[in-house]
């Protein structure tokens, strides 16, 4: 937080943290100080109309001054032995100001509503980081594990990877890990937002927080408890907290900045005062400008709001960067969505085989699956799992960017894209299954075209809906792939998106980028691996699908964790609003202090007068920026409708 505020910056680690675990508002030291001094000045008011005596008036006074000024000075102290200045140094000067003019009631008020402020914003502070921390409570206070062949209950920083966990019905999962027996489905939504219940079994990867279903899991560790994907969320986003926006940056400037020269202001003031021969009367005034200009409701302005809208974002499944990324996506008008795994399922299925000459379809696939034996790439699996059988193809190499090669029965066979093969007799057919936005790959065999696989990746069933409402709320989208040209344009229209890029290698889709961005600013979304230099490249980079991500969580400026495509409007929405809000308080922050000013220059105002002003607009900020603290799981967690088919390629 700003120095320009005598708020947080230099308090000690202890308050910080006692800060960080007061979750009631009378748990704050600062409220609470503010109360007794409170009771105090109100007994000192009512006092003399009892017929009380004046010096106890005069004590109760002077030690409500010295309860409440204890919430501030010291800090304000440290501060000034680091040589920097702030709120608190204005007030402190004003309070000992009033002090020495035998203003004790003046001094004493501004004291208590000083620290009632310090009070409400360490409150809200410590409540909105609450809420992401709450994260961590979705790991459960122990947890079941195999030792030795019997089940032992153990405190869930006892474990350690290679650990066997005993996960039943309903348990939540104590750390990351990996599926050894059981099949279940696995609630996330208190990670990811999604509703829907995610099918896991043998192999599949799972993580702390999740609920488990219907089945019982044996579940082998993969990260310790302070390790797993969970608290390394949350450490990510309080450490990234810090990253300032241009708003951010701006209320501390001009807080930074206002502090010394309403010092040099007040000093001019006092020195006319001397001159005209009113010392005391413009004494006093200055006294009143300090406050009038105390630029602390324009410090915690922005820090507020991102700290709430942060929280927020991090409670419906989506990680966000800091005041930086916030701001830059509430300001995104074009979004760049990559195809597969973002548009699509990720997960290809083969629609059509062709065959030419005298090959049959299953001779033509079981040679491609042949082919495709050893790769990793989706296509491959899509290709492996519909063929029933597989040709003994050896010698496989790689051409990159144009398909495989390899040796059966003495010819030599390739798979690959058209253009890199001839596709012959099979061009209709081809350009058929392209049509149908499919991928087509040929498969030669002794320089001889014999068949052409049609591998096609669903679009998500929200995908239509989610740039519809992209689309009528303003925003431009456009696709980015590597596909052939037909293909995309075939599965861009069926997502209804208009502008489409295909043939893409992924620094061609970073040059697409500076393209975007040349015309508005843009955001990229992807899977954060694959499409990198297109991400870093945007304003704002977005990976979907990141739980468990290491390199997406470390490197995208916001990841939906989840693989429900709706929290990118909503996420967008809520990024617009936050950034609303901060425009709406350093507004009025400045406007306050316009406004403040002459009317304490002319001796308008007085000095309590002009702090209860000044506070209860703080007040108004501080409740202001809590509000993008609010988000609605609503739209995000509707069940998806059902795609638009695309034509059959047979």
């Amino acid at each position: 937080m700003s120095d320009a505020c005598g708020c947080s910056d230099d308090k000690p680690e202890t308050a910080a943290e006692e800060a960080e675990e007061a979750v009631g508002f009378w748990q704050i030291n600062e409220i609470r100080a503010a109360a007794i001094a409170g009771v105090m000045l109100l007994t000192a008011w009512i006092l003399p109309l009892t017929g009380g005596p004046e010096w106890l008036r005069l004590v109760l006074e002077i030690g409500a001054l010295l309860v409440a000024a204890w919430t501030f000075v010291p800090s304000t102290l440290r501060r000034l032995a680091k040589g920097k200045i702030g709120v608190g140094t204005l007030m402190t000067i004003a309070a000992v100001g009033a002090v020495a003019l035998g203003e004790y009631e003046e001094a004493a008020m501004l004291a208590f509503l000083y620290s009632i402020s310090e009070g409400l914003e360490e409150y809200s502070l410590a409540k909105t980081r609450r809420g992401l921390r709450a994260l961590l409570d979705l790991v459960p206070a122990e947890a079941t594990v195999l030792r030795g062949g019997t089940e032992v209950t153990v405190d869930p920083a006892e474990l350690v990877p290679g650990d066997r966990m005993v996960v039943r019905p309903g348990e939540r999962l104590a750390t990351d890990g990996r599926i050894v027996t059981g099949r279940t489905s696995l609630d996330t939504s208190a990670l990811t937002g999604e509703s829907v219940p995610v099918e896991a079994g043998p192999g599949s990867d799972v993580y702390a927080g999740s609920i488990n279903g219907t089945g019982p899991l044996e579940v082998e560790v993969t990260s310790t408890a302070e390790n797993n994907s969970l608290a390394r969320i949350v450490h990510i986003v309080e450490a990234e907290q810090s990253r300032k926006g241009p708003g951010q940056r701006l209320a501390d400037n001009i807080a930074k900045k206002l502090v010394p020269g309403i010092l040099i202001a007040a000093a001019l003031i006092i020195a006319y005062g001397f001159i005209v021969g009113e010392p005391l009367l413009w004494f006093e005034r200055a006294l009143v400008v300090l406050v009038a200009a105390s630029p602390c409701a324009l410090a915690i302005s922005v820090p507020v709001t991102v700290v709430a809208s942060v929280g927020a974002a991090s409670r419906i499944g989506v990680l966000i960067k800091g005041g930086g990324a916030l701001e830059t996506l509430g300001k995104i008008r074009t979004i760049a969505l990559d195809k597969t795994g973002t548009l699509t399922r990720n997960k290809p299925e083969v629609i059509d085989v062709a065959a030419a000459g005298t090959a049959t379809r299953e001779e033509v696939l079981a040679l491609a699956a042949g082919l495709e034996a050893r790769s990793e790439h989706p296509l491959a699996r899509a290709i492996l799992a519909a063929s029933p059988a597989r040709a003994e193809v050896t010698d496989v190499d790689t051409v990159p960017g144009a398909g495989l090669e390899g040796r059966f029965e003495g010819k030599i066979v390739r798979l690959g894209r058209p253009g890199w093969i001839n596709p012959g007799s099979l061009a209709g057919h081809v350009e058929r299954m392209q049509t149908a936005g499919a991928t087509a790959v040929l498969i030669e065999s002794a320089g001889e075209v014999i068949g052409a696989v049609a591998v096609r990746d669903e679009l998500r069933p929200e995908a239509r809906d989610v740039i519809a409402r992209l689309a009528a709320s303003g925003y431009t989208t456009a696709m980015l792939t590597g596909d052939n040209a037909i293909t995309a344009a075939a599965l861009g229209k069926a997502a209804g998106i208009s502008e489409v890029h295909a043939d893409l290698r992924p620094e061609d889709k970073a040059e697409i980028i500076r393209t975007l961005k040349s015309r508005q600013p843009t955001a990229m979304v992807g899977d954060g691996v694959n499409d990198a230099p297109a991400l870093a490249t945007a304003d704002t980079g977005v990976a979907m699908g990141a739980m468990g991500t290491d390199v997406a969580i470390e490197t995208a400026d916001i990841a939906l964790m989840g693989e429900d495509l709706n929290h990118l409007p909503q996420v967008l929405d809520h990024a617009r609003r936050t950034r609303s809000i901060m425009l709406q308080n350093v507004g009025l922050s400045l406007l306050l202090i316009a406004i403040l000013i002459p009317l304490a220059l002319v001796g308008a105002l007085g000095l309590a007068a002009v702090v209860l002003i000044h506070e209860l607009a703080e007040i108004v900020v501080i409740a202001n920026g809590v509000r993008a603290g609010r988000i609605s799981r609503k739209n995000a967690l509707q069940p998806a409708k059902t795609a638009p088919a695309l034509e059959p390629a047979a």
